[in-house]
């Protein structure tokens, strides 16, 4: 018996310890369990009425919930009641304008980044028929005429209209072809850089259909080589490898040629779009005036430091410009999603015009009213228009760089605050009424709050609070991460933030992991939830985590976002070796065992900076890097350095090629063979610049990987891979 007890008090004991310890992340836990994934409210639509809103629920059904109460109402699709339902899951639906029909999505297959094909059905509420929107193959792109009477979709790069009442199906355009034309869609570095994937736009009243068609015959082509693989199983090239070949225009090279044209339902003629004899330009959007009289075509040209807004007549094709934005620099691709029109023809404007990037009110002839906003901060997004208040919703970071508040603001400016209650980064989606708003909040130490509110500010529901990761993650002894700010040697004060080993002890030293991105306009240090993850893991283990955002990030006005203009990496890299300096001084870490970790732009400043960082970094891995900007995409590259041939010592002086030899860390080099995004090229040509200097590395290929590296054991594998080189490295 006194055996028996002494077990157990030896188990309680065990369970009491593990209870104050708490339990240790796995990598298994955040990469193949998602252990700590923060939930979230998705596929919510404001309903016409601005009463009511709709949710996606399980991938199968789509349910109407309540502003006013926040509950549920009605199913309006459930997918579980379909008799010998065609589809299995549902991953976005779309309404058309009269709410009687849904467009669904299902079997979703990516092409890039924002690209993919997919099957499409239509879900009659009426008439409770569900039909495929094509049975000739997968499509595109697929979006309801506004009348809702018709689909406009895109297959094998030509434009198809889907006739909703006859049932028939047209093709628009016929010369489309794989690597020489696309209709409707944009080519690889039109998605990639312009953030945006399908390349028409119904006009209002449902009487025209115009888009661009981009004709790739003259720009140079990629290949990559595929192997068979797995995860999938490519069975084509097990024995001869495959070969995928797609258009890339590389910086200073040439681009698609680019036209707009205008498609009459009526006549079913297409119309040639006048945008000027130069076709050495870029067309990065379409849009149309609320009353359909005209279209109207942003037109920018290759130096991306202009940017013409013309009124075009749909009939003849004849335009004519109204506005036109300059920018010493460049202008940012934020400005072409948030110009928007109003109900009266009136337009909104994005502009950093006094340095700082704030909204603007134009009428509809492009005659400017008024700055809506106005201070030392960034707007980042903006919401909308309530006309019957004659307010302006919008969000910006005007307390702090880190952080993102909600404000409104009326047409004269006497009436304008902030109508987010909580300090961290909180994001608006308002009802069509603008009655109402759903917020999503999260801060460093509070995961995705998800809210509804009335237009008073009261609070609704709860819609979403993570209470059960909450509570889960009280089991584990996390690490504590906490914000700082520093200043260079320079004078630049640059936020950052430091996540501490379990049980930090400030008398001991530490080994520090500094891992970064650095791209311009971006931001890794922001008071909001980022899912327990690999650097958690690492201060578990025991090392020093630090992130610090260098010149040339975002939301800081337009002089610290754009003083890497012509040259990029210098100032960020400087930075970068700067914050090791400062790293090194504190006296809880060891200055010796010191690395720098990034993927892709932060690959790139991986490398830059263990080449002017020297001793000063112990090791570095570099994921994906671009180790020359020559090697890099024409719009990307070109908005912030020019071509080469008018900038080479920009592209020449800070790209890594150049200093290879200088690195003394030891170096982890990381691709996937198949990354579409940043080749392979980038890697192997710089590797063998180390081998030509002496330098020994480390380095690691992932088989038919893109950008992103993974599928299958994939993420695990170069977790992994990365977690043992570093503790082998810093001891």
């Amino acid at each position: 018996m006194k055996k028996l007890l002494s077990i157990l008090l030896i188990v309680l004991m065990a369970f009491v310890l593990q209870a104050q310890n708490g339990q240790q992340i796995t990598l298994e836990d955040i990469f193949t369990k998602g252990t700590f994934r923060a939930e979230t409210v998705r596929g919510l639509h404001s309903m016409n009425d601005g009463e009511h809103y709709t949710t996606l629920e399980g991938n199968t059904k789509i349910v109407k919930n309540s502003y006013k109460t926040g509950e549920v109402v009605d199913i309006l699709f459930d997918l579980e009641k379909i008799d010998r339902a065609p589809l299995a899951s549902l991953s976005d639906y779309t309404f058309s304008e009269d709410e009687t029909k849904i467009l669904l999505t299902t079997d979703e297959k990516p092409i890039y980044r924002h690209s993919y094909t997919a099957q499409y059905y239509i879900w009659n509420a009426v008439t409770e028929e569900l039909i495929p929107l094509s049975d000739k193959g997968a499509q595109q792109l697929a979006t309801f005429s506004p009348d809702g009477d018709r689909v406009a979709f895109v297959r094998d790069n030509n434009l198809f209209i889907k006739n909703l009442k006859f049932g028939s199906e047209s093709q628009i355009t016929f010369d489309g072809k794989k690597n020489e034309v696309i209709n409707g869609a944009p080519d690889w570095v039109y998605e990639e850089e312009f953030g945006f994937n399908k390349a028409f736009w119904w006009s209002p009243d449902s009487k025209f259909l115009a888009f661009i068609r981009f004709d790739e015959t003259e720009v140079a082509e990629f290949s990559m080589t595929l192997y068979a693989g797995e995860s999938p199983t490519m069975e084509q090239n097990k024995l001869y490898p495959g070969k995928e070949t797609f258009k890339y225009p590389k910086a200073g090279e040439k681009n698609s040629t680019v036209s707009v044209k205008s498609y009459e339902l009526y006549s079913r003629l297409t119309i040639d779009v006048q945008i000027g004899d130069n076709t050495d330009i870029y067309i990065p959007r379409l849009n149309w005036t609320p009353d359909s009289k005209d279209l109207v075509v942003m037109r920018m040209n290759r130096r991306q430091n202009q940017l013409d807004i013309l009124y075009t007549n749909p009939f003849t094709g004849e335009s004519r410009p109204i506005l036109t934005e300059k920018n010493s620099r460049y202008i940012d691709e934020d400005f072409l999603d948030a110009f928007t029109y109003l109900d009266d023809g009136r337009f909104i404007v994005k502009s950093e015009r006094n340095g700082w990037s704030h909204l603007y009110l134009y009428d509809r002839l492009g005659f400017e009213l008024g700055q809506l906003t106005k201070g030392k901060f960034d707007v980042t997004q903006f919401y909308g228009y309530d006309p019957l208040q004659k307010i302006f919703y919008y969000q910006a970071a005007a307390e702090s760089p880190l952080r993102r508040e909600v404000y409104f603001v009326s047409e004269d400016g006497k009436k304008q605050g902030k109508i987010s209650t909580l300090a961290g980064t909180n994001r608006a989606e308002f009802s069509k009424n603008f009655n109402y708003y759903v917020n999503y909040y999260s801060s460093n130490k509070t995961p995705t709050l998800v809210t509804l509110h009335d237009k008073k500010n009261k609070l609704i529901r709860v819609l979403q609070d993570n209470t059960l990761l909450k509570n889960r993650l009280q089991t584990f002894h996390l690490p504590q991460k906490e914000f700082f700010t520093f200043t260079t040697a320079e004078g630049i004060d640059l936020n950052g933030y430091m996540i501490q080993p379990v049980k930090f002890d400030d008398s001991k030293k530490y080994p520090v992991l500094l891992t970064q991105y650095s791209g311009p306009n971006s931001q890794s240090v922001s008071d909001s939830w980022k899912n327990t993850g690999w650097e958690d893991y690492l201060a578990q283990e025991g090392f020093l985590v630090v992130s610090v955002d260098p010149r040339g990030t975002a939301a800081r006005g337009e002089d610290f976002r754009k003083v890497t203009y012509m040259q990029l990496g210098k100032y960020e890299s400087d930075d970068m070796v700067e914050t090791a300096k400062y790293l090194a001084s504190l006296p809880y870490v060891d200055a010796d065992n010191i690395a720098i970790f990034g993927w892709s732009y932060g690959g790139f400043m991986t490398l830059l900076s263990m080449e002017k960082g020297g001793e000063l970094f112990k090791a570095g891995i570099a994921v994906a890097p671009v180790t020359n900007w020559r090697f890099y995409d024409t719009i990307y590259t070109e908005r912030f350095m020019s071509t080469p041939r008018e900038n080479p010592e920009g592209y020449d002086d800070n790209s890594p090629l150049s200093h290879a030899g200088n690195i003394i860390g030891r170096l982890l080099i990381v691709h996937g063979s198949a990354d579409d995004n940043v080749h392979a090229q980038n890697t192997y040509e710089f590797t063998e610049k180390l081998v030509q200097a002496g330098i020994q590395f480390d380095m690691a290929i992932y088989t038919n990987r893109n950008h992103n590296i993974r599928g299958g054991n994939t993420t695990m594998h170069l977790y992994t891979r990365m977690t043992n080189f570093l503790k082998e490295q810093l001891q």
